[in-house]
């Protein structure tokens, strides 16, 4: 089998509609309205989302970030890009667990003129900000705001995104096929999705039709897999 290419186009864009809500559907509500730049119903601003890789946090801060007058940062990003704008109505602050000493002091003094502006934030992490690993006066910033944690998906979540992704390419995907996929690969819906798309467009290129021997010809290709 020739090496396979993902077709990146693909991939379910990072918009609100195509974030899987699971459990968090508190979570999810509150950022709609701040893509709106409609506090919440207590006149929160700002909010603090936590939780273990792939649970959808940066997925979250992307989507926002393609609303207008947004600026996505990541916490490795030039210190210029902590800068604060009036031009920027919405902060995003990613991997805030990486934010590094020399960084920190302007991610404070970023969240003090956005405060000041009546301008919203949304910050994200792996763990909450009573614990992360920075200065006291920038954790307590973190925390001011409502604090979630985004939980993963049940399994049961994750085959339900994997089909309706595949249905909005007009493709049905055999239950038996999706839970082998969920149950031998990587457990994050990225990677999951990814592995999904390349099964697809593989099986459109092939012309053959999608079942289990065709899902661990794949895997077994894209990443060697034994199975």
């Amino acid at each position: 089998m020739k090496q396979l290419l993902l077709d990146l186009a693909a991939e379910n864009p990072h918009t609100l509609d195509t974030f899987v809500v699971g459990q968090n559907a508190e979570a999810a509500h509150l950022l709609r309205l701040f893509a709106q730049r409609t506090p919440s119903t207590y006149g929160e601003r700002a909010v603090y989302l936590w939780g273990e890789n792939g649970a959808g946090k940066s997925h979250l801060l992307h989507a926002l970030a393609n609303t207008p007058a947004a600026r996505y940062i990541q916490a490795t990003a030039v210190i210029a890009d902590f800068e604060y704008s009036p031009a920027v109505s919405l902060y995003l602050l990613d991997d805030c667990q990486n934010i590094a000493s020399t960084k920190q002091v302007a991610a404070f003094n970023l969240f003090n003129q956005i405060k000041e502006h009546n301008a919203f934030f949304v910050a994200a992490g792996s763990l909450p900000p009573a614990i992360l690993g920075v200065r006291e006066d920038l954790r307590t910033r973190l925390g001011w705001g409502l604090i979630y944690q985004i939980h993963g998906l049940t399994d049961d979540d994750k085959m339900a995104a994997l089909e309706r992704a595949a249905n909005a390419r007009g493709i049905t995907i055999p239950s038996g096929v999706l839970l082998y996929l969920i149950t031998h690969y990587r457990r994050d819906m990225p990677s999951l999705s990814k592995m999904l798309d390349t099964l697809i467009n593989f099986s459109l290129e092939s012309k053959r039709p999608i079942t289990l021997p065709i899902l661990r010809e794949v895997m077994q290709q894209q990443d060697g897999y034994s199975l």
